[in-house]
């Protein structure tokens, strides 16, 4: 099962029909993608499950509904088991960003980190799980995949957040301070830290 947020809202890609309580069940052979977005930004839906029988194809299927943007992103430790941080549009959320032509996924995450917060000397540990997310962008919603990396730097100098991408601050932030940072912040983000032990 694949969980895509609509404006922090969950849609499910599933081949389990369940029976409905608190949401809707739509076909994903037949839905009108863009209606069932519309409403989930509207709030007229809060939550949706799209059913597709062949669990294997179901994210192919979606993809054929919807453009899709790639990106990268990192959630990097220092020396001290902190973790950087990024504020923008009055949320914490970890730096990431869109793939460029030609490049790695990997290259991606490693720059857009890199240019996001002025953290350098990073080193990739390993791959963590793929966030979904949908987006609108000159009037048309796309579907984000954004692959993330644990990451490790040696790094004590200056942070720069990237004033153009609207980085208000960039923060090493303390096992304790990050509990406090994720009630601010995004679904997809709140999902990675599911997987990693902070303050390892």
């Amino acid at each position: 099962m694949y969980k895509v947020f609509v404006n922090d809202k969950p849609l499910f890609l599933t081949n389990q029909v369940e029976k409905e309580t608190d949401f809707q069940i739509f076909l994903l052979e037949t839905v009108d993608i863009e209606q069932l977005i519309k409403k989930m930004f509207n709030n007229k839906v809060q939550k949706a499950f799209l059913y597709y029988p062949d669990e294997k194809e179901i994210l192919k299927k979606l993809k054929e509904k919807i453009p899709v943007a790639k990106a990268g992103g990192g959630l990097v430790y220092n020396n001290t088991g902190e973790v950087l941080f990024i504020f923008r549009n009055g949320k914490w959320d970890l730096p990431k960003g869109g793939i460029e032509k030609g490049e790695e996924i990997e290259e991606t995450a490693l720059r857009e980190v890199e240019e996001e917060t002025g953290v350098s000397g990073l080193k990739i540990i390993q791959k963590l799980q793929k966030t979904y997310h949908v987006f609108k962008r000159n009037g048309v919603y796309k579907l984000k995949i954004t692959h993330w990396f644990e990451m490790k730097t040696n790094y004590t100098g200056i942070l720069t957040g990237q004033a153009n991408e609207g980085i208000e601050k960039v923060a090493w932030l303390k096992p304790d301070e990050i509990r406090e940072a994720l009630g601010n912040s995004y679904d997809n983000i709140k999902l990675l830290f599911e997987d990693v032990e902070v303050g390892k």
